[in-house]
């Protein structure tokens, strides 16, 4: 009996150390006002407009998690920065994510700070989102597609769904900007994808079904000459596939002269519409957009 007892007080005077240890170690808390939005999408969310001198300042209360590591830039995947463009890769242009994190700490209370993440992948098709069959297509994509999945360690779905469970750590994820639509130009099947996508990603973040809004816009409107400005009847019909979906208007966006991309003008305006409309899901009017 007296071994028993000194053996259990052992294991008492063990535990004790490992409790405190616990219970005095500081915790990360997570900050509910950092509002945390996730960018995906191909060309025109990666940003293809140069970013020009006033795009280069921007209030701190706006950052970015990038998603790579940019040595050109200072920056550190997983790490946040000020939100200063490019704001997908360590070489991409000006994109909507820009004005529309600008546009959100304009009208929002100045206690809330804005955070963006974006992945994106010139001239992919929803497919690369879909975590089923991601790496298939990556398989049997052409060489420059490849090389820009690999700035993503192969997996751009996977590093998305990475830095987002890291980003949850910080705040609170509020939302999904999707720009996507011209490699799937009359795909009408389009919806659908977009829906098993945005299902997925939600699952995997550990986040509630249907929990957060999906802001997707139109490409290039008819008129501005869009090329794929066909696309925009059927992203006109993610509404009523996905409940928590808002369609961006894009019509008076400026384009590119390859009617493809938007031009920086363009972008500003885009990224403006997207925050206006995040900005009255959450109960604010802002000032102008």
């Amino acid at each position: 009996m007296r071994k028993k007892m000194i053996a259990n007080l052992k294991r008492v005077i063990y535990v004790i150390p490992f409790l405190a240890a616990l219970l005095t170690s500081p915790v990360q808390a997570q900050d509910n006002k950092f509002h945390i939005y996730l960018c995906l999408g191909q060309s025109n969310m990666e940003g293809s407009a140069p970013f020009e001198p006033q795009d280069t300042t921007v209030d701190p209360r706006f950052q970015v998690m990038e998603a790579v590591d940019c040595p050109n830039l200072g920056r550190v995947m997983g790490n946040w920065y000020p939100a200063r463009p490019p704001l997908c890769r360590c070489h991409s242009g000006l994109t909507p994510a820009d004005y529309f994190g600008r546009t959100l700490v304009a009208n929002l209370p100045a206690d809330i700070r804005v955070g963006v993440i974006n992945v994106s992948v010139a001239g992919c098709k929803i497919e690369l989102y879909d975590k089923d069959s991601c790496l298939s297509y990556i398989a049997s994509a052409p060489d420059w597609l490849k090389n820009m999945a690999g700035e993503y360690g192969g997996n751009p779905y996977a590093r998305l769904v990475e830095m987002a469970r890291l980003a949850r750590k910080d705040g609170v994820i509020k939302g999904i900007l999707l720009h996507q639509g011209e490699s799937n130009t009359n795909d009408t099947t389009w919806p659908s994808k977009v829906r098993k996508m945005y299902d997925n990603l939600l699952k995997d973040i550990g986040l509630e079904p249907g929990s957060i809004p999906l802001l997707a816009g139109e490409l290039v409107h008819a008129d501005q000459g869009g090329v794929c400005a066909s696309m925009n009847r059927i992203i006109a019909t993610l509404p009523q596939v996905i409940p928590q979906a808002s369609v961006i208007p894009s019509d008076g966006c400026t384009a590119a002269p390859d009617h493809l991309h938007f031009n920086a003008a363009g972008y500003r305006l885009l990224g403006a519409r997207y925050a206006g409309r995040m900005l009255a899901i959450l109960g604010y009017k802002p000032d102008q957009h």
